[in-house]
């Protein structure tokens, strides 16, 4: 039996009047709304207060200049025009290439939305609401409402010959499709190639290719027999510059480990003492006492050890602690801690010198730097043992900071190994994740559960405020706590499968976690849906259950529409007010941070984004809108919208508030774009059943074929770009060079045969066709090109967009990268070899407490009191006008 020829179908499913699908849109949307602006409003009021937390981009002192936004007028609005002015390439320029490129994503997605609506309204929604199926609400303008196979039929086949003249309507929604799917597959190609010539530019240009990190590369998984400097010296030759062989450090790891809590244990005890020092001189000068508020100077600071504290403080409130916990021997915490970095350093000394001469046990990985880039990059995309998987994978552009080292002690083998267990652990969490959430759903209607569960009875006599606590919040709860679990057991699953830094783990994360978002949040919330909606109607007729799966697997698209108003309200609304940050900062740190350093770090230390957490939540967001762009088309206009305010949101907290902890170098884009095409997979597969269902089988074979073709060009297009993403070439070295050259003036640094593209360089120089960049002191000649309108530059990316363009945007005399001699000899050493002494840092107080302390504590570590000490309250502060105190380091471009 047909949907069309069964009068009762419509109604058995709840599809006609009964259809609750507008009502519960709206239901979604006006507490959704309301709490959104509830919190604009308040990020607009509170933006005015709390700069820290709103706008510290503008002034932090840890940030160099070139790093630093622009600051925003103070009032309620009138900073609207003064945001939208600064163009997204500031990111670019100022933080990072990975927040560009999140933010162009977002933009892109929201892109392809817009003119999917544009493609599919005008012909898809007639032809749906036309359909016959009787829907109503917001079901009419779905798939579900059509029941004459007959049109799928036409409009599949009519497609084919789409571009031969034909004046049937029913060709339209095919040809659509084809367009919007076309129109995807074109973006994600027209994207890829932009990222390609911007990784160039970024790469190639003389801020990166200057650092260290560019010029090295790490090999992993070498052999016993190569693990000499003399040997890989003559392996590559004379553009070695330096050479690190990866050591085991276990030893002096762990006494590093202990020299630093223990420091941090004196400074924290050093600090309290002071403290208690300093109220109770307070104490005795509110009651009266006169010599309560008189300092004696005159004392030595280099008399008994504590004798200034010991005026205020009694000796047994002095910082004490237990040895081992409960019945270990109390000590004077000060005392002990001193005796203890009395032993500890000069031992971590002279390891750290013998690590250095080579005297240590080696593990097979070696950091190689190149004089060049290009002698590096030639390293790089060389094989480099005559055996598989030796010496490989290898690595280029790896931040010390960011290397994971107790992953390069992996050999080749255990790495095999480690790969197919954890991505085995993946798939198998991702498979059965609806079970701990199955057990969350069952506790939130669990009332309903006690009438089918009579075991369960014992239940009613829980009190009703208890009873709620179990059903509502408790639920809510357990959700949370296993969504926060889900990201942080992804990245150990990569650190485990043996990433070497962590830019690799955040990309294999953004693989695990796309897969959990496509399949978890997305397919079997669909398909549940679907299913629980028909459930009652296939048990009683489950040979209906193909036509009623069909019905209402299209009409779940109504969950998604609020879920697009969910996600776009609520993400970025929260996202610029920033709760959670302005509660930690504002009250909790009141608590946490009794320390200068506590608090510097807190106030200095921006909050960074995970990226490998935070593409796959808005790439599912644009499969899902691909998804339904079809068979529910409505989907893509609610997506349009929530995904721009994403982007605002997002626009702003990378302009003013975030900070980029790792660099991917932006490769986390292109695995986005990737990702999206899935999308388009899911479609075709969708209709393809759909049709299957209806038993259409033209349709069927058609959508089949160009199934086919679409995984053709897409294989196609991966062989052609995948290198790219990967090497550097060589044909842009040479022309940097040349550019560089005429951007300096430099004829010298030019050849005497002037290319083409040398030419219309000169030649749009000499024109001044282009409009020069925002800031004189950067100029750069213009692109050899005239300007091009919307049409030209979006259908001519390998023009308009190429490289010479697109050097353009890259950050031009942004700091000198100049390493010290030092921090060039332990740069890939283990930070256990490269570790100084850290330098403890407590408040100055008005009687000479803090001086005593830090001229006896600096006999065994460096200690000051300068730029901190307390308020009139005795609370400790520190001088945040200077923005850089003491401990302040500045940041290393590696």
């Amino acid at each position: 039996t047909t949907v069309g020829e069964d009068q009762n179908v419509g109604s058995a499913t709840g599809g006609n009047e009964n259809s609750p699908s507008l009502s519960s849109f709206i239901s979604t949307l006006v507490p959704t709304l309301i709490i959104a602006v509830i919190f604009v409003a308040l990020f607009l009021i509170l933006r005015r207060r709390f700069k820290r937390n709103y706008l510290p981009r503008t002034y932090l002192g840890s940030l160099r200049e070139q790093e630093r936004s622009p600051d925003l007028p103070t009032g309620l609005f009138n900073w609207f025009s003064a945001f939208n002015k600064i163009p997204d390439s500031y990111v670019l320029n100022h933080q990072s290439l990975d927040g560009f490129l999140l933010l162009r994503y977002l933009k892109v997605a929201c892109a392809t939305c817009l003119v999917g609506c544009c493609i599919t309204w005008p012909v898809i929604f007639p032809v749906n609401a036309t359909g016959g199926a009787g829907q109503q609400q917001l079901d009419i303008l779905s798939f579900s409402n059509i029941t004459n196979k007959n049109r799928y039929y036409a409009h599949v086949f009519i497609a084919w010959i789409f571009f031969s003249k034909s004046g049937l309507r029913t060709v339209a929604w095919f040809k659509w499709l084809t367009a919007l799917l076309g129109f995807i597959f074109y973006m994600v190609a027209r994207e890829s190639i932009y990222y390609v010539n911007l990784r160039q530019a970024y790469l190639l240009s003389p801020l990166y290719a200057s650092r260290m990190s560019s010029r090295t590369v790490l090999f992993t998984s070498v052999p016993t027999a190569y693990l000499d400097e003399g040997i890989l010296r003559r392996m590559f030759g004379k553009h070695v510059k330096n050479l690190w062989i990866a050591n085991d450090c276990k030893e002096i790891e762990e006494l590093v480990e202990e020299r630093d809590k223990v420091a941090m244990k004196l400074e924290v005890a050093e600090t309290k003492l002071i403290k208690l020092a300093t109220a109770n001189r307070l104490k005795s000068m509110k009651k009266g006492r006169g010599q309560g508020g008189a300092v004696d100077t005159t004392d030595d600071t280099n008399g008994e050890s504590g004798s200034f504290a010991a005026k205020w403080v009694p000796t047994k409130k002095r910082p004490t602690h237990r040895l081992k916990p409960i019945i270990g021997k109390k000590v004077d915490t000060i005392n002990w801690c001193r005796s203890e970095l009395e032993r500890l350093i000069p031992k971590i000394d002279a390891l750290q010198e013998s690590y250095r001469a080579g005297n240590a046990k080696f593990i097979p990985s070696v950091f190689i730097e190149f004089y060049t880039q290009s002698e590096a990059q030639s390293a790089f995309q060389s094989l480099a043992h005559h055996h598989a998987l030796h010496m490989s994978p290898r690595f280029i552009g790896v931040n010390p900071e960011e290397v994971i080292w107790k992953n390069l002690k992996i050999n080749w083998a255990s790495r095999v190994i480690r790969n197919i267990l954890t991505i085995s652990f993946v798939a198998l969490l991702i498979i059965f994740w609806s079970i701990p959430v199955g057990f969350v759903g069952i506790l939130s209607n669990i009332k309903s559960l006690i009438g089918f569960a009579s075991w369960l009875s014992w239940l009613n006599d829980i009190p009703p405020v208890i009873f709620g606590v179990v059903q509502g919040l408790l639920p809510t709860i357990l959700l949370a706590v296993l969504m926060a679990l889900l990201p942080i057991i992804l990245r150990l699953m990569a650190k485990l499968g043996g990433c070497p830094s962590l830019s690799a783990v955040e990309l294999r994360t953004q693989n695990f976690y796309f897969m959990f978002q496509v399949i978890q949040v997305f397919l079997v919330t669909t398909l549940t849906s679907a299913a629980s909606a028909a459930v009652f109607q296939i048990i009683c007729k489950p040979g209906d259950a193909p036509n009623l799966l069909a019905t209402n697997l299209p009409k779940a698209s109504n969950f998604y529409i609020s879920y697009f108003v969910l996600q776009g309200l609520t993400i970025s609304s929260g996202a610029v007010l920033g709760i959670a940050g302005l509660v930690v900062g504002k009250i909790l740190s009141k608590i946490l941070d009794s320390t200068p350093r506590k608090q510097y770090n807190r106030f200095a230390n921006l909050a960074g984004l995970g990226w490998g957490t935070v593409f796959p939540i808005y790439t599912n967001l644009a499969v899902i809108a691909i998804t339904y762009s079809i068979i529910a088309p409505l989907v893509l206009g609610f997506a349009t919208i929530g995904l721009y305010l994403i982007y605002l949101a997002y626009r702003y907290n990378l302009l003013f508030v975030f900070n980029a902890n790792i660099d991917t170098k932006g490769l986390v884009y292109p695995r986005a774009l990737q990702q999206t095409t899935t999308g388009c997979y899911l479609s075709i597969i969708c209709l393809i059943g759909l049709f299957g269902i209806k038993g259409a089988p033209g349709p069927i074979v058609l959508m089949v074929i160009y199934l086919v073709f679409v995984i053709l060009f897409h294989v196609s297009l991966n062989s052609a770009l995948n290198p790219l993403l990967l090497y550097l070439p060589k044909s842009l070295e040479a022309e940097e060079e040349a550019l560089l050259g005429i951007e300096d003036g430099n004829s010298a640094g030019v050849t005497t045969t002037t290319t083409t593209t040398e030419k219309g360089i000169q030649s749009s120089v000499a024109n001044n066709s282009i409009d020069s960049p925002t800031n004189p002191k950067d100029a750069m000649p213009p692109a050899p090109h005239k300007k091009p309108n919307f049409v030209s530059k979006f259908l001519r990316p390998d023009i308009y967009t190429d490289y010479q363009t697109l050097r353009r945007l890259v950050p031009r005399g942004f700091a000198e990268i100049v390493y010290d001699p030092v921090v060039e000899r332990d740069a890939y050493y283990h930070p256990a070899i490269a570790s100084q002494t850290p330098l403890l840092w407590v408040p100055r107080d008005e009687m000479g407490v803090s001086r005593q302390e830090c001229a006896h504590s600096a006999k065994v570590i460096p200690m000051t009191d300068e730029g901190a000490g307390f308020d009139g309250k005795g609370k400790v502060v520190w001088d945040e006008g200077v923005g850089r105190p003491p401990i302040w380091t500045e940041k290393i471009y590696y």
